[in-house]
């Protein structure tokens, strides 16, 4: 997958360089044309910035050719010339570097779009079902609140009894323990 020479390490700076040169190569197609009335074949073997004037042009660095942009094709063929050396809109940046800039922008969008996707599906499901953590700790209240419910009567039916067998029994009418006797 060689286009051509040999990479090594690349310095981080380059990736903003990329970016930028992506920026600038978008705003050169909206900007304003000048009128081309000279063909691109006529900046053959001048510099590349005198080739890039006219927008419709494509510089080739290995042979010094300005050549007629082929508008059908996205890239240029590698007949044309190889994507490491073809230059458009901008001198200092390749199309190969374009592509690889894009690439890893692309992928950086895609990979944030799935995680924000990923983080709001699961943040949904867990609303909607309670965890079973907290199934397990209402249970446990439900069942301590029972049991308590249990004690309380079992003491205050131990206390009648007791209240009972000493006659301290407070009954509901103060009198009904006349009319029984």
């Amino acid at each position: 997958m060689a286009f051509g020479g040999t990479r090594g390490l690349v310095p981080r700076w380059e990736l903003p360089v990329g970016v930028a040169a992506l920026l600038l190569l978008l705003f050169s197609v909206t900007a304003a044309q000048e009128p081309s009335v000279a063909a691109c074949s006529q900046n053959t073997n001048r510099t590349c910035e005198e080739c890039l004037k006219n927008v419709s042009c494509l510089w080739c660095n290995t042979n010094k050719a300005c050549l007629d942009y082929p508008v059908t094709r996205i890239l240029p063929p590698s007949s044309l010339c190889t994507l490491s050396s073809a230059r458009w809109g901008v001198c200092w940046v390749n199309f190969e570097a374009l592509i690889i800039t894009l690439s890893v922008v692309g992928g950086a969008v895609l990979l944030a779009l799935a995680a924000c996707c990923c983080a709001c599906c699961c943040r949904r499901k867990r609303s909607r079902k309670p965890d079973k953590e907290e199934e397990k700790a209402a249970r446990e209240r439900e069942e301590r609140r029972v049991r308590q419910e249990e004690r309380r009567a079992e003491m205050k039916s131990r206390h009648d009894e007791i209240r009972k067998k000493y006659g301290l029994f407070k009954e509901e009418n103060p009198y009904a323990r006349f009319e029984n006797n």
